[in-house]
């Protein structure tokens, strides 16, 4: 009986944890989004468009500050946080944006 509370127990901490390091993964997301002035909410749901109204996207743009404020992230940083969830749809966007963005840079050079 005591192992078997043991494991659960073993088990909830690492499903909590799994869920803290998420959120940490959609905060860093959310916060490169804010640097780079885009709106995350609008590439998370082209990521996800089923999830409109995604509490831990919520509870990330809310921790969020301003570009200043923030240390720099780069566009490495999100990518590999993303692909440590597994987050391909997310990358794939994140992708994108940085490919928008590095198109209009040459434009305007």
């Amino acid at each position: 009986m005591e192992d078997q509370d043991y494991g659960k127990s073993m088990e909830e901490r690492i499903i909590e944890s799994y869920k803290r390091d998420e959120e940490m993964m959609i905060l860093v997301f959310a916060q490169w989004c804010v640097n780079n002035r885009l709106d995350p909410h609008a590439l998370y749901l082209q990521a996800y468009p089923q999830q409109e109204g995604n509490q831990a996207l919520s509870r990330a743009l809310a921790l969020t500050v301003s570009e200043e404020e923030a240390g720099f992230i780069s566009d490495d940083t999100v990518l590999g946080v993303l692909s440590l969830y597994s987050n391909d749809d997310l990358a794939y966007v994140v992708t994108e944006a940085i490919h928008q963005r590095e198109q209009k840079a040459d434009t305007s050079d």
